[in-house]
């Protein structure tokens, strides 16, 4: 046998003991688990979260009547009452026409009573356009695709800024899929070229 052939056959037995005796050393090294210590990133009560009935990222898609796209999605929906009421958190809500034009809406809270959906708590919507539109309240009809408002809403658009008393978007009825936004109810505009 030649050096470098005796010198690889003790390798292949020493190089394998020595991984076995550092792993060996590791386990028997190491730290026991606590059992008393909590999993760092549970930071709710798991009884609680077992008692109340919730769905956590709930979605919902359809189509309106006039063919415009709807979708909703929440970071938590549970039931409210009967006939199919339910509320919502962290809502965000997209309409989107048959031309291609959208509204992007977002609200913090909702509430669910069949076809109609009450936004709260901070409703802001956005439109393709470059119009920003924020309300105290908005209801939107996922059957007929509008959101209206009957306070007083904020909008900025491209040319300036409006304030009205009520808001209604709304499909334009002719049979062609676009949407109207009529503003309405003491309408001020400040504008800004």
């Amino acid at each position: 046998m030649t050096t470098r052939s005796c010198i690889v056959a003790w390798l292949r037995v020493l190089l394998p003991l020595t991984a076995l005796a550092i792993l060996s050393v590791l386990f028997l090294l190491g730290r026991k688990p606590d059992p008393e210590a909590s999993i760092p990133y549970a930071d709710v009560d798991p009884r609680e979260l077992a008692e109340r009935q919730a769905v956590t990222s709930p979605t919902y898609a359809g189509v309106t009547r006039d063919g415009a796209q709807l979708s909703i999605s929440a970071s938590e929906a549970r039931p409210g009452g009967e006939k199919g009421e339910g509320l919502a958190q962290a809502v965000r809500m997209t309409l989107r026409a048959q031309d291609g034009r959208a509204a992007d809406v977002s609200a913090g809270a909702a509430s669910l009573q069949g076809q109609q959906v009450r936004l709260g708590e901070g409703v802001r919507m956005t439109t393709a356009d470059g119009w920003v539109l924020t309300a105290p309240e908005l209801l939107a009809s996922t059957a007929e695709g509008t959101l209206v408002s009957e306070e007083e809403v904020n909008v900025r658009a491209p040319f300036g800024e409006l304030t009205a008393g009520r808001m209604e978007l709304r499909p334009s009825g002719q049979g062609s899929g676009d949407h109207v936004l009529d503003l309405s109810g003491g309408v001020r505009l400040i504008y800004r070229p």
